[in-house]
């Protein structure tokens, strides 16, 4: 009775582990991409309005894809780039973050208009796993400004991904590439 018991227990978790496995798979296969994803602190700018003092063309290197275990396997990877105001009193001006491909072909201008960042607020930007338009070695250009000097904004890349039980995650810091100061 007790053995009848525990297999019908190991049964009803066998099947709840394939269903869960069946809608992870359908999850990933009907993912689409996403708008970006922002705080919702930013406010949009128009050109005409901005007086720059300060900004920066920022470079932040990011991965869609990894090898994983050995030279014959990748793992997809979730790209997401933040954008953090690091200055405590002043705002930023977002004026665009454009992503390119591994050939350094663009692929998609995530800021339309000129978006403000209010003092120690973050917006972000994904790519999802499932666009592998791009290749496995992409790019962000992050073009920031300011209507005053300002502490320069955090601007980073974060890659994940799981597999099974396993996962992998990193970061990768912009670069400066050019720089206005006052």
């Amino acid at each position: 009775m007790m053995m009848e018991r525990v297999r019908t227990i190991l049964l009803v978790l066998a099947v709840v582990g394939i269903v869960a496995v069946i809608l992870l798979i359908e999850r990933r296969e009907t993912a689409v991409i996403q708008p970006p994803v922002q705080s919702g602190v930013t406010t949009p700018v128009a050109p005409a309005d901005l007086e720059v003092v300060t900004g920066q063309l920022v470079f932040v290197p990011a991965y869609a894809a990894v090898g994983w275990l050995d030279a014959n396997n990748t793992i997809r990877l979730t790209a997401t780039l933040a954008i953090h105001n690091a200055d405590l009193t002043h705002p930023i001006v977002i004026r665009s973050v454009r992503y390119y491909d591994t050939a350094g072909v663009l692929v998609r201008e995530f800021v339309e208009t000129p978006v403000q960042l209010p003092p120690l607020a973050t917006t972000g930007f994904v790519v999802p796993a499932t666009d592998d338009e791009a290749g496995w070695g992409t790019n962000f250009l992050v073009e920031w400004s300011a209507a005053t000097s300002v502490y320069e904004p955090v601007i980073e890349a974060v890659m994940v991904s799981q597999r099974g039980s396993e996962g992998i995650s990193f970061i990768s810091p912009g670069r400066v590439l050019t720089e206005q100061r006052p």
